[in-house]
């Protein structure tokens, strides 16, 4: 069918060990998912599971061994770096089991969830939803997906990141408050979820500004290294 405008590109991230490419359709982000994380936000204990969205398109691909150039964005004086494990979903559903969720699991990626801190902070105490601080252009930067037969399941791997060179955050996927299955399950009875569909699984504790001209450097063991460069 013809379009009254230009049809936007899907929003595709390569899949490592192969020449296909992953399409993106939602991405869902857990909040506050590492107890240390939690305690820094001013929050401590397993309080249910909440969730956040980012629009695919917010996604800014950095291919591995590359350095991408993030711009920084607008109408903030205070943004901040949150490293985390990216899952990507090969199949969905509705009100899956903790087993059916495990099985969902297409693969993973390490990916940055960008957060204007100061637009947030004042939307918290308004009440008010959060997308200004997390939705922005180019505020979810993430490298290719290792599928699942490549990584093997990941349960224990150590996330970490760097600003010039000076260690910021360091943590345990071991150490998340609702594993990866878990929050699946919850969300699943939230949305009904389907293959192509991203979940940033939440950030360790050590998140802080950053300011044009840092390089952030961070990894998932066993999913590979992400270098972000801001630029004015």
């Amino acid at each position: 069918m013809q379009t009254v405008i230009p049809a936007q590109p899907a929003t595709l991230i390569p899949v490592v060990g192969t020449d296909a490419a992953f399409p993106v359709r939602r991405i869902y982000c857990v909040g506050r998912n590492y107890a240390e994380h939690a305690k820094e936000m001013g929050f401590s204990g397993r309080e249910d599971p909440f969730f956040f969205s980012k629009p695919a398109d917010a996604i800014l691909y950095i291919p591995e061994g590359d350095t991408g150039e993030m711009p920084y964005p607008p109408k903030t004086s205070d943004l901040h770096h949150e490293i985390e494990l990216v899952v990507a979903l090969g199949k969905g559903g509705r009100d899956l089991s903790v087993e059916e969720a495990a099985a969902c699991v297409y693969g993973y990626a390490v990916g940055l969830d960008m957060t204007r801190r100061d637009l947030q902070g004042v939307a918290k105490k308004q009440g008010r939803p959060w997308e200004v601080g997390k939705a922005f252009d180019h505020g979810a930067p993430m490298g290719p997906i290792y599928p699942v037969e490549r990584t093997g399941v990941i349960d224990k791997a150590d996330i970490t990141l760097e600003v010039n060179g000076t260690l910021r955050q360091k943590g345990c996927v071991s150490q998340m408050i609702w594993n990866i299955a878990e929050s699946i399950s919850y969300l699943s009875g939230l949305f009904e979820l389907k293959a192509g569909d991203l979940i940033f699984t939440g950030t360790p504790e050590g998140v802080g500004a950053v300011v044009p001209g840092d390089l952030m450097v961070g990894a998932v063991q066993g999913v590979g290294e992400l270098k972000v460069k801001l630029v004015a």
